[in-house]
């Protein structure tokens, strides 16, 4: 079922709408992105990735109303060719708007609004793999990641 596009409105965020609404952003991801989230500080941290000039990157919000019911970010690599320009870093859909058509609507505008190509990390049991497949993402890798405050304990 797709959403009633009448009632929501999605939009990419300046940096200046960013700027003023990071906090709301924030606190909208670390509560909707459930078991693939990270601490509020990291979202922070990414969100301030995007907000910096020399780094740089992409918001995009489905808001119904006042409310936010939807949002991506995407930060920017600073690279192409070896390693895509942009990374898809956080998507969530509020857990009333699941299954309506809200992430596949964001993921469309990130692609559309992102030149060049894109990666994402997700995680082998998200539901969300389905989608990111139908809409042109491939497994090219497996990724794998050395944690040095674990491998020195």
């Amino acid at each position: 079922m797709e959403p009633n596009h009448n009632a929501l409105t999605f939009k990419s965020l300046s940096t200046e709408d960013l700027a003023q609404a990071q906090s709301a952003v924030a606190q909208f991801l670390f509560q909707h992105l459930g078991e693939f989230g990270d601490p509020l500080d990291q979202i922070q941290a990414c969100l301030d990735y995007v907000l910096n000039p020399d780094k740089g990157g992409r918001v995009f919000l489905a808001v119904e109303g006042a409310e936010i019911v939807g949002a991506v970010v995407i930060n920017d690599t600073g690279m192409s060719g070896y390693i895509p320009e942009h990374i898809l870093v956080y998507i969530a859909v509020h857990e009333r708007m699941r299954g309506q058509g809200v992430g596949k609507t964001l993921m469309q505008a990130a692609i559309a609004n992102s030149p060049g190509n894109m990666a994402l990390h997700v995680e082998p049991h998200n539901p969300a793999l389905r989608l990111y497949e139908r809409l042109g993402f491939e497994n090219k890798y497996l990724e794998m990641r050395h944690n040095k405050q674990r491998s020195e304990a």
